[in-house]
């Protein structure tokens, strides 16, 4: 189990806000926000993969009901369910509902530079 935040070397704080981010040249790890702007992320990523063609990896929850999930991911992501609930460091419960880790995979030709993380938190 991790404990408290781990940080790749890279990464875009709230500030510099990742949606405005160009996320090319770099493998990308995201744990977008879990609310509303959730459909933003999955956009940037499906859209930053098809313009730049790196490796973009995003824990999401499964929410295959949803228009982004159609739109963005469902046979254009490779997607690996989670089983059971996560518990993230310092949470006192399980999340509420189930995960998946969606995968953009690195587009033949590409090389990817150094890892780069979005945070936003």
């Amino acid at each position: 189990m991790l404990t408290g935040i781990n940080k790749c070397n890279n990464y875009f704080t709230i500030a510099e806000n990742g949606l405005l981010q160009s996320w090319g040249g770099h493998s990308v790890f995201c744990n977008p926000p879990y609310g509303r702007e959730i459909g933003k992320w999955v956009e940037k990523a499906y859209k930053e993969n098809e313009k730049h063609g790196n490796t973009i990896v995003m824990l999401l929850p499964a929410r295959t009901d949803t228009k982004w999930f159609h739109e963005y991911i469902y046979h254009k992501a490779e997607v690996r369910f989670i089983r059971g609930r996560l518990k993230f460091s310092g949470a006192k419960f399980n999340t509420p509902f189930p995960c998946m880790v969606v995968i953009y995979k690195q587009k033949q030709g590409v090389k990817n530079g150094n890892d780069k993380r979005q945070k936003e938190t």
